[in-house]
């Protein structure tokens, strides 16, 4: 039988174990941001995640803005590559490993506003056939609060069988 428990590692089955509402997904947030601190110049909320998706809002703050007054090129990047992760966690059980290889970033518009980045696989791929290793292309759209995508990126990561 295959469970959360036994398939997926520690992040999602912490986003598993915590309340579906505000106070679970700001303390599995706070805890990601503690893990990877590099994740928190955004302030990101992950507001939904599962295997195969993941959407993570950010505040429009002083600490993103460009020479513009606009959400900065690399600190939409910085959101991307975190909802990326996440659903890289959710989504690769623990026979395997991910780390990203490769980003391409269109920027399609200003982005005025705060974000919510959604990164979502059109399919799941079938990890036990993964044995040599696999390019993954997570695309990864972020939206303003308008619903107007004003960055795509595509993030490669290489996921390959765990060292036993």
């Amino acid at each position: 039988m295959t469970t959360v428990e036994n398939t997926t590692g520690a992040t999602y089955r912490a986003w598993s174990k915590l309340p579906n509402n505000t106070i679970g997904s700001t303390l599995f947030s706070l805890g990601m941001c503690l893990r990877v601190p590099y994740f928190a110049s955004v302030l990101p909320k992950v507001v939904a995640l599962e295997p195969g998706r993941c959407e993570v809002a950010a505040p429009k703050w002083f600490g993103v803005r460009n020479h513009l007054g606009t959400f900065h090129a690399i600190a939409a990047c910085n959101l991307a590559e975190v909802a990326m992760g996440m659903l890289a966690e959710a989504t690769v059980p623990t026979s395997h490993r991910w780390i990203p290889k490769s980003m391409t970033v269109g920027y399609l518009t200003k982005a005025t506003t705060s974000l919510r980045a959604v990164a979502e696989l059109d399919r799941i791929p079938d990890f036990a056939a993964v044995t040599e290793g696999i390019d993954l292309v997570v695309p990864v759209s972020i939206r303003d609060t308008a619903g107007i995508e004003v960055v795509h990126a595509d993030i490669t990561i290489w996921v390959s069988a765990a060292a036993r």
